[in-house]
């Protein structure tokens, strides 16, 4: 049995908060062909449950959290609880698949069994089917979600078992080492990690400007994806001395800022703050089923008009907040977490989830996914889109995904004040196509 980390408690506190969101992580994958049969699908999903072991447990609390809730196996574990088949109403259109992602990202998990499921859906147009996978946060991150969904494809370069299970049995283990290698100075370590951390704790209490992206939200989800092209955004990125990460934010800024003039509101400098999670993950722990993320609070230049101003603006204020150090002695803190007594960091967390914060309007995050072609029993996945929940307060949330020679951008909105989510869909297409023609030296 493992212990889950204050963090992955954390995103089970964060529901237990507010009742109207759902903290699971989802890859929709558009697959060639017609599905498989139930029992040669069910092959494919017992492949993944071989190698990841987390698959079969279920999270377990003590009362008052004394100590930390645990993964154990479920002893009533059926695979059959985990899927379900389902088909669009004609003409199974992409509109279709995505108001039914947009209702599984409002679906809680069932705690009485392990955190994750799967949709298989028939009848998309064009001869293809689609499929739905969700996890729980507390259980993976952006990363590990992905590696998960990999781990029901084909397999192509098979990670070994006796590495995953290194992985699972040496999780406790390097927990401790972890901990045991953490600053003894911890006052002192404690001071520099404040200083260092001041400015985002400062963003994240501050009031922003009033804006409609932050707020309460409601039970229903809205779900749009922008598709662009890899190749297209990395030669945005190396004409002007940029990462595709860079390229990436300036698109959404742009759609951000498309969005607020559409409703009638200024985007002003400092209106925007944006939550960027940052992968503290390590090459040898990507298919270890947990989270390993820290962050940083960036503003969103929505105030530039010209898109190549925007860009900059983008590169330099992510390089700044990387060049302090901010999400690397955020990963300290939580390792530092770990060390302290369970019920206390528990309170730290459930009291920060009740508060209603009002500095941060949305949130972006970049995931690497694969670089090669998938397959699911023969039939070609054509696409990959991530799909991330809503939360304290963020109405919108973006999810990047890189695969093979695509770069997708799932958006996540709440239904009742997210009516016109596809304009952050437009407006991220059209700025990357804008930067394209700049770099060719064809500006539009």
């Amino acid at each position: 049995m493992t212990e889950l980390r204050p963090l992955d408690a954390g995103f089970m506190d964060m529901e237990d908060a507010d009742r109207h969101i759902s903290m699971g992580i989802g890859a929709v994958a558009i697959i060639e062909g017609s599905p498989p049969t139930r029992d040669g699908f069910r092959a494919g999903l017992d492949r993944g449950l071989g190698l990841h072991g987390r698959l079969r447990q279920r999270v377990r609390r003590v009362p008052w959290d004394l100590v930390a809730p645990i993964w154990e196996d479920d002893p009533n574990f059926d695979l059959a609880h985990h899927i379900r088949w389902t088909a669009l109403p004609e003409p199974g259109d992409e509109r279709a698949l995505r108001e039914l992602v947009a209702g599984e990202l409002a679906e809680p998990f069932d705690r009485d069994h392990p955190l994750w499921d799967v949709v298989v859906v028939e009848g998309l147009r064009d001869g293809r089917w689609a499929m739905i996978v969700r996890a729980h946060h507390s259980m993976v991150d952006g990363i590990s979600g992905i590696t998960l969904f990999e781990s029901f494809c084909d397999p192509v370069d098979a990670v070994p078992h006796a590495a995953l299970e290194k992985h699972s049995r040496g999780g406790t283990l390097a927990a401790l080492t972890r901990a045991v290698g953490l600053p003894f100075a911890v006052p002192g370590f404690v001071v520099g990690a404040l200083r260092t951390l001041a400015p985002v704790v400062y963003s994240a209490v501050a009031p922003a400007p009033d804006s409609s992206l932050n707020g309460p939200i409601g039970r229903q989800r809205r779900y749009v994806v922008a598709r662009t092209s890899l190749t297209d955004v990395r030669e945005i990125a190396t004409d002007f001395g940029m990462t595709v990460n860079d390229v990436a934010v300036a698109a959404i800024a742009a759609a951000y800022r498309r969005l607020l003039l559409a409703r009638g509101e200024q985007p002003a400098p400092g209106k925007l703050r944006i939550l960027v999670p940052v992968s503290m993950r390590a090459a040898d722990a990507r298919y270890v089923p947990d989270n390993r993320v820290s962050a940083m609070i960036v503003r969103l230049p929505i105030e530039f008009e010209q898109p190549l101003e925007r860009l900059t603006a983008a590169h330099e204020r992510i390089a700044r907040h990387r060049s302090r150090g901010e999400a690397e002695t955020e990963k300290s803190l939580l390792a530092l977490a770990d060390r302290l007594p369970f019920a206390l960091v528990a309170g730290v967390f459930r009291t920060a989830s009740r508060v209603p914060q009002r500095g941060v309007g949305a949130l972006a995050t970049n995931i690497p996914g694969p670089r090669h072609w998938l397959t699911l029993g023969g039939r070609k996945v054509l696409e990959i889109w991530p799909a991330i929940p809503i939360a304290m307060r963020v109405r919108t949330t973006v999810a990047i995904l890189s695969y093979a020679d695509q770069l997708n951008f799932g958006i996540t909105g709440d239904y009742d004040t997210t009516p016109d989510i596809d304009e952050l869909a437009s407006g991220i297409s059209t700025e990357i196509a804008v930067l394209l023609a700049h770099a060719r030296g064809r500006a539009l």
